[in-house]
């Protein structure tokens, strides 16, 4: 259909739709059936079945395999059916893993979806974007995504980026003409919008005439189903770790096999036995542990109020050393309180936070009544009347704003002293307005009283209501304004500016009755100014906290607004962000500033003041050429390059825009500073623990290794049979390596320096701990072998059962030392629940496969005496303490 060639009639008859009220729900179910959802097909999803399978592609897997199949023919089917049950739990486990990390991820997605807003049964209602049907009226503004194909029916300086569809960067102007022509393209059509383009300015509204694949953007949905795959840094090295893994096991392998044939062993033995240790030697479970670590990690986020949008956010997180935050909102409460009242020369402190309609009105530290005093009764009242602000209260004392912050402070401070607007407007009725604008820097709204008089109270920006007044409200009367009243008028608003507070004028005018106004001129002018209100953003009282706990980490903070530099100096010092040594930056100092010259002086600035967005780009690519990893927050359309740019973009998500969300790796739920505390100590909290089963499930892997290479270089027999190692390798290492994955962070995690990016996975001592601690539970477990073998030869499955049970053990011990960078000693070793019953388990799965006879016949194990269980902890438990007892001695 050519809708731009039509005019509204001819679409509202062609569509079947009401432009005043919208779709009927009975009518948007019917098109929904008709039509379907409103979203672009996705490309085809692996089956359930398929990734499955998937789990036995590996390289060592298809070896465990083909020795299973060896296995079978040559008649050892007891280990032949064995082997595959611990590949096929393998593959289950690697299964589930996988499901959970895609699910969590589309949870994700489905949160950070877009929203649009609809008329439907003559009320405007927010609903996600994929319920739109076509006929649905829509409404959209600046920074919005546009959620369909629509018809622009209106248009206030609408401008819309359509890059995602023609190329051109440039936001192109819409209106609601009909075009006529041939072969109108996309880029010419000015009356309509589409699917998945950005609205950069003004608002419109208009009708669905597409959705779904029946959109310009449907059209080229093949294009957008190349799903990027998230593979973070991490990822990578552990890909890299794998590869080097691998080589190492054949080698080994080969040479375990080599050693045990040339010492007269069975070619099937020694074969089985090099295949069991290369799957030992290679933690297949490690990149499904990674990614189940990070997903577990999002889903803890969300609880946090933190949505992860892309996973290497995660890691990136860990390595943070600047956070260049917002301040409204972010840093402060967005609640714009007022906190100090001037007129009559006077000037009086309202106490109270926030919305709660709560606080007492103090005059020289004594208490006073406002409805008492003509002067600030007035000054009250005519603000909650010239106000367009409400309160909605869904429970007691959560007071939500709709309307404009400045508006709601102006109408708190009247309901704190006991005036309403209910009330109010029982003794004055509206009868004109001239509304808001940023040229005029004021409103005007018309009242006539009980009495039939008629006033014009406005209010706006001091300084122009001061010159457009000719009378001051003092006294009781009003008095002529001289020069020594604009002089107290001006030292009243200088004065609470240098306290950082904003301040807005009250003014009224008596007008004649039956005088008609057309033009807000006619109206503004000769006034008499009232009083003023002096309003703050008071800080959130977590946010200082967050500030110095991010401080020992570490961590700078900077503060950017585009308030005045008088306000930002006064929050910032509230805050403890400005030091002595602290620079304070404006936007007009950066303007004359090269990104060269700023990267000089970029570490000493704690806060950036009137800034535009335009300078947020400036200030992270200054910091990230200083050598910081920047995390930046920001709302707005024109935030999203500085949020793209850094290292970590963080949107509102109360107040950020479609744009910035899609610029964004995170996503505030609260928009809270302390959130973004909250997300970097997970982020590295992620990491650590990553780290942590990286070096227990390699530090196992070497004992294993080590103890069957010892024993074959001391000509002894194996002290492991092949299933042995499969099972060490699936539950041993499997459940208390995942458990890992969940420890809580250690207390000293944000009193480290950031993390390097360039960081490799064995820094800090890591490869020299997995090495160590292998070597030692290799070498105990060879110890606990040969004083049980060489007391009884004969019963070589009887000391192959003990070796068995102290490589457990001393994993399990060593699993403990694994939780701190430093000792066993320095965290609670039951911190950890997950862990406490995951080495439960072990410990009694490892007594079933002992002393249950079925399984012992399977795992070629015996029953132990007592005595030498005291033989298998002691053996087990010296690898770790040696250690720490020689971390000790070295420490003293």
């Amino acid at each position: 259909m050519r809708y731009h060639e039509m005019n509204p009639e001819e679409i509202r008859e062609k569509i079947q739709t009401d432009f005043n009220k919208g779709l009927t729900e009975e009518e948007v179910s019917r098109r929904r059936k008709q039509f379907g959802f409103n979203e672009l097909q996705e490309g085809e999803k692996q089956s359930a079945l398929l990734l499955f399978f998937s789990q036995f592609k590996d390289f060592m897997v298809i070896v465990l395999l083909v020795a299973t199949l060896i296995s079978g023919l040559l008649g050892e089917y007891i280990d032949a059916i064995a082997i595959m049950a611990i590949v096929l739990l393998n593959g289950i486990l690697g299964f589930f893993q996988e499901r959970r990390a895609e699910k969590s991820l589309e949870a994700l997605k489905e949160l950070s979806a877009p929203t649009a807003t609809v008329l439907r049964n003559g009320k405007w209602v927010k609903i996600p974007s994929k319920e739109i049907v076509p006929g649905d009226i829509i409404r959209f503004s600046s920074g919005d995504r546009i959620g369909a194909d629509v018809r622009i029916l209106e248009a206030n300086s609408l401008e819309i980026e359509e890059s995602a569809l023609t190329g051109e960067s440039v936001p192109t102007s819409k209106d609601t003409e009909v075009i006529h022509g041939e072969n109108v393209g996309i880029g010419d059509m000015s009356n309509m919008a589409f699917m998945g383009t950005m609205v950069t300015r003004g608002s419109g509204v208009g009708v669905v005439i597409g959705t779904g694949m029946k959109t310009a953007m449907g059209q080229i949905a093949d294009m957008l189903q190349t799903t990027e795959t998230l593979t973070t840094p991490l990822q990578r090295r552990l890909e890299q770790l794998g590869k080097i893994l691998i080589i190492v096991a054949l080698f080994l392998t080969l040479l375990v096999v080599m050693i045990g044939i040339m010492q007269g062993h069975d070619l099937y033995t020694m074969f089985l036995s090099g295949v069991s240790l290369a799957v030992a030697a290679i933690p297949e479970g490690l990149p499904a542990i990674v990614t189940i670590a990070l997903s577990l990690g999002v889903q803890r986020m969300i609880k946090k109020n933190s949505i992860v949008r892309k996973l290497p956010a995660v890691e990136t997180l860990g390595c943070a050393s600047v956070i260049c935050s917002d301040k409204t909102g972010t840093m402060t409460q967005n609640k714009m309180t007022v906190t100090h009242l001037w007129a009559n020369n006077e000037v009086w402190n309202v106490s109270g936070q926030g919305y709660v309609p709560e606080g007492k009105f103090m005059k020289n530290n004594n208490i006073v009544d406002p409805k008492k005093d003509v002067h600030f009764e007035k000054l009250l009242s005519f603000a909650m009347l010239c106000n367009h602000a409400n309160f909605i209260t869904e429970k007691k004392n959560d007071y939500k704003l709709d309307g404009d912050p400045t508006e709601g402070a102006l109408l708190v401070a009247g309901l704190k002293a006991g005036f309403t607007r209910e009330n109010l407007l029982n003794e004055y009725t509206i009868i004109q307005e001239f509304p808001f604008d940023s040229a005029r820097k004021m409103m005007t709204i018309i009242v006539e009283n009980k009495k039939g008089e008629r006033f014009a109270i406005t209010k706006g920006a001091p300084d122009i209501l001061i010159q457009l007044s000719e009378s001051v409200f003092a006294n009781g009367k009003e008095q002529h304004l001289t020069q020594q009243w604009k002089n107290r008028l001006q030292q009243a608003v200088e004065s609470l500016a240098k306290q950082a507070l904003r301040t807005i004028a009250i003014s009224y005018k008596k007008l004649n009755t039956k005088t008609t106004y057309v033009h807000e001129s006619e109206v503004e002018n000769n006034l008499t100014f009232i009083g003023l209100h002096g309003m703050i953003d008071p800080p959130r009282p977590e946010v200082k906290d967050a500030i110095k706990e991010c401080k020992e980490a570490g961590i700078k903070t900077v503060m950017i607004t585009g308030d005045h530099v008088i306000t930002a100096k006064a929050i910032g010092k509230e805050l403890g962000l400005i030091r002595s040594d602290s620079l304070v930056l404006d936007g007009a100092t950066l303007d004359t500033m090269s990104v060269e010259e700023l990267e000089e002086v970029v570490d000493r600035v704690s806060v950036f003041a009137r800034v535009s967005p335009e300078h947020k780009l400036k200030i992270v690519k200054a910091l990230q050429n200083n050598g910081h990893i920047v995390a930046m927050t920001g709302d707005g359309v024109n935030d999203a390059p500085a949020i793209k740019a850094a290292d970590i973009g963080i949107a509102m998500g109360i107040t950020g825009t479609d744009v910035a969300k899609e610029s964004s790796s995170l996503v505030l739920l609260d928009d809270n500073f302390a959130t973004i505390k909250a997300a970097i100590q997970e982020g590295r909290n992620i990491y650590e623990n990553i780290r942590k089963f990286i070096r227990y499930l390699l530090a196992s892997n070497v004992g294993e290794i080590l103890v069957m290479l010892f024993a074959m270089i001391l000509a002894m027999p194996l002290p492991l049979v092949p299933i042995q190692i499969l099972w060490v390798n699936l539950v041993t290492d499997g459940l208390p390596a995942m458990a890992l994955g969940l420890d809580r962070p250690e207390d000293d995690v944000m009193k480290r320096a950031p993390r390097s990016p360039k960081e490799g996975v064995f820094a800090r001592g890591l490869g020299w701990k997995v090495i160590s601690r292998g070597f030692l539970i290799g070498v105990a477990t060879l110890i606990a072998f040969i004083v049980v073998y060489r007391n009884n030869p004969n019963d070589l499955a009887y000391a192959q059962t003990v070796a068995f049970a102290t490589l457990v053990l001393a994993q399990l011990i060593h699993v403990f030392d694994c939780r701190s960078e430093h000792s066993i000693f320095s965290r609670n070793p039951f911190g950890n629940p997950y862990l406490v019953w995951a080495v439960i388990s072990s410990v009694i799965l490892l007594l079933v496969v002992i002393y249950y006879p079925p399984l012992a016949t399977v795992f070629h194990t015996v029953p132990i005496v007592p005595r030498d269980w005291l033989l298998i902890l002691a053996m087990a438990s010296i690898p770790t303490f040696l250690l720490v007892g020689s971390l000790f001695i070295h420490k003293k």
